[in-house]
Order: C-alpha cells, then sequence, then structure tokens
C-alpha cells in the first residue's frame, strides 16, 4: 500500500464540531482534501457556509448544520443531515471547545458548567451517539478529540479549561476500551500553543515572545502541523492505534518535565 492509499479517505464520511473558526477550519479542509465528505457544526451560519464554499470550491463536498454543541436535539440534526446527505458518520472530530481567564477562586458556577459542558459534556455526547449510530450501520470508524496540553500540565487561570481536556484524554481512553471490539477506534490530539482567532491577541508581543522561548522548536504551532496527526488517527496509516493521546506542542511538555 502506497502512503497516498494509506491516508486517503475517499468514501469517508466525517463530521467536525467547531466547524467555523480557528483549527475547525483547518480540520475541516484537510478532511475533505484528502477524500472525506464532511458535515460542518458550529453555532455561526454565516461562517459555515464560507468553510463550506471553500471545501467545494477545490473539489469536496460539505454540509452544514448550526448547533451549539450543548444541544443534545441539534446533536441528532447533525448526525441526521449529515446521514441523509452523505451516509453514516464514520469519522468524528470533536473539536468545538472554549476557553476562561481568572482566578479559580473568582470563577462562578455558570461559568465552570459552561466550559465544562462544551469542553468535555458535549465531547462525550457526541462521541456517544457518533458511535451508537456506527454499531447500528455495523461501520468500523474513527473518534478523535481535540484536548490540549492543558490537560497533561496546568497553567494559572484556565481551571476549568485544564479540568475539561484532562478530562477528554482519559474519556478517550475509556471509550477506546470500550469500542475497539467492534472497530471503532477513538484517539485524541493534545495541540500545545496554535495561534487562532481566539487567542491572536494573547499570544502577541512581549508575552508571546516570551511564551515562545518555553517551546523548545521556538515558535507557535501553525494549522497546517495538526494535519499528519489528524491523517494519521482517522484513516487506515492508524488502523491499530486507539486509546492515544498525540501531543503536538513543539516539545513544550517534555521541557516542563525535565
Amino acid at each position: 500500500m502506497t502512503a497516498a492509499q494509506m491516508f486517503d479517505l475517499t468514501g469517508r464520511v466525517a463530521l467536525v464540531t467547531g466547524a467555523s473558526s480557528g483549527l475547525g477550519v483547518r480540520f475541516a479542509q484537510c478532511l475533505a482534501d484528502n477524500g472525506a465528505a464532511v458535515a460542518l457544526v458550529a453555532r455561526r451560519a454565516d461562517r459555515l457556509a464560507e468553510v463550506k464554499a471553500r471545501i467545494e470550491s477545490r473539489g469536496g463536498r460539505a454540509v452544514i448544520v448550526e448547533a451549539d454543541v450543548r444541544d443534545r436535539a441539534a446533536m441528532q440534526r447533525a448526525f441526521d443531515a449529515a446521514e441523509a446527505a452523505f451516509g453514516t458518520v464514520t469519522i468524528l472530530l470533536n473539536n468545538a471547545g472554549i476557553t476562561h481567564g481568572g482566578r479559580a477562586v473568582d470563577m462562578a458556577e455558570e461559568e465552570w458548567r459552561r466550559v465544562l459542558g462544551t469542553d468535555l459534556d458535549a465531547v462525550f455526547y457526541w462521541a456517544q451517539e457518533a458511535a451508537r449510530r456506527m454499531l447500528l450501520a455495523n461501520k468500523r470508524g474513527a473518534i478523535v478529540n481535540i484536548a490540549s496540553v492543558l490537560g497533561l500540565g496546568v497553567a494559572k487561570g484556565v481551571v476549568a479549561y485544564a479540568t475539561a481536556k484532562a478530562g477528554v484524554i482519559q474519556l478517550t481512553k475509556a471509550l477506546a476500551l470500550e469500542l475497539a471490539f467492534k472497530g471503532i477506534r477513538v484517539n485524541a490530539i493534545a495541540p500545545g500553543w496554535f495561534v487562532t482567532e481566539i487567542n491572536d491577541e494573547y499570544l502577541s508581543g512581549a508575552r508571546g515572545e516570551a511564551m515562545k522561548r518555553d517551546i523548545p522548536m521556538g515558535r507557535f504551532g501553525e494549522e497546517h502541523d495538526l494535519d499528519g496527526p489528524l491523517l494519521l488517527l482517522v484513516s487506515e496509516a492508524g488502523r491499530y492505534m486507539t486509546g492515544a493521546t498525540i501531543v503536538v506542542d513543539g516539545g513544550q511538555v517534555v521541557a516542563l518535565k525535565g
């Protein structure tokens, strides 16, 4: 089997949450460029339409579904729409997430629940639904959850986010263990610092330069740095991988561990 054949996603159906901005846009484009039909899910329909148009301009296929990942009814509609357009979803990319800032002692209960609801609860519910439908259709597939290096080591001011991402890593292992017997693989990617529109201001200027000095490769991640890990986990190239978390951080975690 050639490398091109190994990573080819032709005939696969993918669903990407948080597909209207940031890394989600790149994930969706990468999957489509390699042959998958893609269901794009996010809250901003206008942004999704732009992503869909971009994918189709490059010869790909996409459908959009406006949904908040915390809305279970909207989740059902998203999977139904993907199935109606392309067939059973066999690749789920749990990418949607939010962050926050501030001291733990000042964090309101509503903010804690908002972050955990989006970054952990929804990851489970969407993975659960994808697995149920794959099992019903007797399909093998791959679920990829987007974790973070903050799920492996913490920083100040992100207590809910770090807790949720640590939970995602453990959830990935638990789901992998239960679903492996049916050929459904569950893995995670833990990115380090990647500049996106939600953090570009925070990572700019003197603060950003100081943060880069703590990264052995001396730079922040660029969106295409995640293409390889993603394709590995969803394609035949990673057919014997499950329960793994791939860290993509320029060596940041290694440096912290010493």
